[in-house]
């Protein structure tokens, strides 16, 4: 939508445009991906957490980091699974496999929230 009004710059009515379109693609997922939604509740304890657990800006940064992470590639699957189910709902190889590489891609930033919370915390608490 963005490439509509050209290579100009934006100024503040683009800016504004392009947060209400970021919104309504948060409150889509919202709505429609049950996923996205657990990884919500999930932040919503972890974030805090790893705020008062990490003790430098870094450690706060990838405590913190690692599961927006997480949200970010979760909205980047639902929406390539949006338009995969826009063209038909019949079985396509090349369909599953990108569906199944999507949801790969969350598993692997979720193995990397465990990777980073414990490498960060297991030293200090074990």
């Amino acid at each position: 939508m963005a490439d509509f009004y050209g290579h100009l710059p934006r100024g503040p009515a683009g800016i504004m445009r392009a947060a209400i379109w970021s919104l309504q693609g948060l409150r889509a997922a919202w709505l429609h991906e049950s996923s996205f939604r657990l990884e919500v509740c999930l932040f919503v304890v972890l974030g805090p957490l790893g705020w008062f657990l990490g003790e430098t800006g870094v450690e706060r940064a990838l405590l913190i980091g690692s599961c927006l992470l997480v949200m970010a590639m979760e909205l980047m699957n639902s929406s390539m699974e949006a338009v995969i189910e826009r063209y038909g709902a019949e079985r396509h190889e090349l369909a599953g496999r990108a569906k199944d590489m999507g949801s790969a891609a969350v598993f692997v930033l979720m193995m990397n929230v465990l990777l980073v919370w414990a490498l960060i915390l297991a030293p200090r608490y074990l």
